[in-house]
């Protein structure tokens, strides 16, 4: 951990999340809505990953909604389809509470939810690696943000690790999806800004931990891992920050500031006549 939170990339990671972390504690009432909406965006986000990885279904954005809001049922749509969005909440608002205790048998019940995709042997070995983590972690200085991305990094390469012995492609992917939900959580815990991380991601991170740490493999993680967290953590800045009446002023401008171009191309053939006596103003 040490020696990855000195690395570059941790050091580029870090540059951005502090301006997303040095925004807390929020007190304008406009901010904590917009974090809010943040939050619900990203679980609907993380759980339309899961179930596209859970069932192969092209899942949309308007599926993940839909069910994060409340339905058992899309009209047109795959029941299966919507099981998965609802296992995935299920999943995802269990292990929520991790990121205040650091109860493991949360991160081991989400994985039941998702379908039982750790067996026996996996769910003993992420037991002792997460209860080692979190041990680690109250080791750490509140301040200390690169060591606790680091360790956060760590963790979450070690546990996904475990899923090298997995038979086949989609097995794999699924066993992932507990992983990803630990990462974020502890992250949380840790005090460091949560990361979404499309499927693609996760499959290379994947092969880089289980590949292991030497000949630079933990290096390769870091790397892959920064980019994501930077663009996610100027996204969520960018969200918190967000003004409605400034945007809706910006939307408002814009539109005349098209209107005018068009006038203008619609009327760029008319040449002024030369004749024409000139008025003064």
């Amino acid at each position: 951990m040490a020696a990855l939170k000195q690395l570059p990339a941790t050091t580029a990671a870090i540059e951005v999340g502090k301006e997303l972390t040095d925004l807390w504690p929020l007190h304008d009432h406009v901010q904590i809505d917009n974090d809010v909406k943040y939050a619900e965006t990203f679980q609907v986000r993380i759980t339309r990953q899961f179930a596209i990885a859970l069932t192969g279904d092209d899942v949309t954005m308007p599926d993940a909604e839909y069910v994060y809001e409340g339905a058992d049922e899309i009209p047109g749509r795959p029941q299966s389809l919507v099981d998965a969005l609802l296992n995935a909440n299920d999943a995802y608002d269990t292990s929520v509470d991790f990121s205040e205790d650091c109860d493991v048998e949360r991160i081991v019940e989400s994985a039941s939810q998702l379908g039982d995709v750790w067996d026996d042997a996996t769910v003993a070995a992420a037991r002792e690696i997460i209860v080692a983590a979190a041990d680690a972690g109250k080791a750490l200085d509140v301040a200390d943000l690169p060591g606790r991305y680091a360790l956060g990094a760590a963790a979450f390469a070690d546990v996904l690790a475990l899923t090298g012995e997995t038979a086949d492609e989609s097995s794999a992917l699924k066993a992932t999806l507990p992983a990803v939900l630990y990462f974020n959580e502890f992250d949380e815990w840790l005090g460091v800004p949560r990361v979404f991380l499309d499927l693609d991601t996760v499959k290379q991170l994947r092969e880089i931990a289980i590949a292991g740490p030497d000949n630079d493999g933990a290096a390769k993680f870091i790397d892959v891992l920064a980019g994501p967290a930077e663009a996610e953590w100027r996204k969520h800045r960018e969200d918190v920050l967000w003004d409605p009446a400034e945007a809706k002023k910006k939307a408002r401008e814009e539109d005349e500031a098209k209107s005018k171009a068009a006038l203008a191309a619609k009327f760029a053939h008319i040449k002024d006549d030369p004749s024409k006596e000139t008025v003064e103003p």
